[in-house]
C-alpha cells in the first residue's frame, strides 16, 4: 500500500515554508483570511500619504494612511510619484487571489501593506550603487506600492528614463500592459515581418500596445474590439 506524503510546514513572518504538503492542507492554509486589524500607532519621522490594505478583500479594505517614506537600498532609487496606473494585478494583490499568490504576498494578511505596481515620477534619492540615474531624472517603471507619494524601484531592472515627449500619465500606463503585449508577440509568438496577426481586444489596455508593436514588426494586423 502506497504511503501518502504529508506536508510539513511553518508560517514564518506571514510566509509559509514548505517541504511536502497535502493539497487539502495547503488549500485551507492559503484560504485563511485575517480580519482587518486596527493600525499600530508608530512614530513617523518622514511621513507620506499612501493607499494601503491591512487585510485581503474588496475595495473596502483600501484606506488612505500616513506611513514612513522608505529609504533606498544600494541598488534602488526613491521616486516621487507623479502618476500611477491601475492594473488587474493590483486587484489580485488586494484580494489575495488566486490563493497561491499568498505564498508570495502573505498568509492571512499582506506582508507589505502598500499597493500598486506601475508608476512614473521624479528621482528623489539614489542608492550608493546606482549609476544609471540621478536625482531629478524623470522615470517610469514598476515598483512595490506606487499608490503613494513615493515609491522604491530596482534601478537595474524595473525602471527606465521617461521619454521627453511622453507625459507622466502616459508613461505610467505602459509597463505591465506594454510588456505583456511585447512578450506575447516577440517572445512567445515569435512574430515576423509579413505574418498575419489577429489581436482580440485591440482597443483594450494590452491590445492597444499589441497593435502598435505588431505593426512595428511589419506584420499584417487585424483587430477585434
Amino acid at each position: 500500500m502506497k504511503r501518502k506524503m504529508k506536508l510539513r510546514y511553518k508560517i514564518l513572518n506571514g510566509a509559509i515554508a514548505l517541504t511536502l504538503v497535502t493539497v487539502s492542507t495547503l488549500a485551507v492554509t492559503l484560504a485563511y483570511t485575517k480580519n482587518c486589524e486596527s493600525p499600530v500607532i508608530r512614530e513617523i519621522n518622514n511621513p507620506m500619504k499612501a493607499i494601503i490594505y491591512r487585510c485581503y478583500g474588496g475595495p473596502e479594505v483600501l484606506e488612505q494612511s500616513v506611513i514612513e517614506i522608505p529609504e533606498p537600498l544600494a541598488h534602488q532609487i526613491l521616486v516621487r510619484v507623479k502618476a500611477a496606473a491601475v492594473n488587474p494585478v493590483d486587484w489580485h494583490y488586494m484580494r489575495g487571489s488566486p490563493y497561491i499568490m499568498r505564498l508570495m504576498t502573505g498568509i492571512g494578511a499582506p506582508n507589505d501593506q502598500r499597493i500598486g505596481t506601475d508608476f512614473a515620477g521624479i528621482v528623489e534619492k539614489v542608492g550608493s550603487d546606482v549609476t544609471k540615474f540621478k536625482i531629478g531624472d524623470a522615470v517610469f517603471g514598476g515598483g512595490g506600492g506606487p499608490f503613494a507619494e513615493y515609491v522604491l524601484a530596482n534601478a537595474s531592472k524595473s525602471v527606465a528614463h521617461k521619454p521627453i515627449d511622453v507625459s507622466f500619465e502616459q508613461s505610467a500606463a505602459m509597463p505591465i500592459a506594454a510588456l505583456t503585449a511585447l512578450q506575447a508577440l516577440r517572445d512567445k509568438g515569435q512574430l515576423e515581418p509579413g505574418q498575419k496577426v489577429l489581436i482580440n481586444g485591440a482597443s483594450g489596455g494590452v491590445g492597444t500596445y499589441a497593435v502598435q508593436i505588431a505593426k512595428s514588426f511589419g506584420a499584417e494586423v487585424h483587430g477585434v474590439s
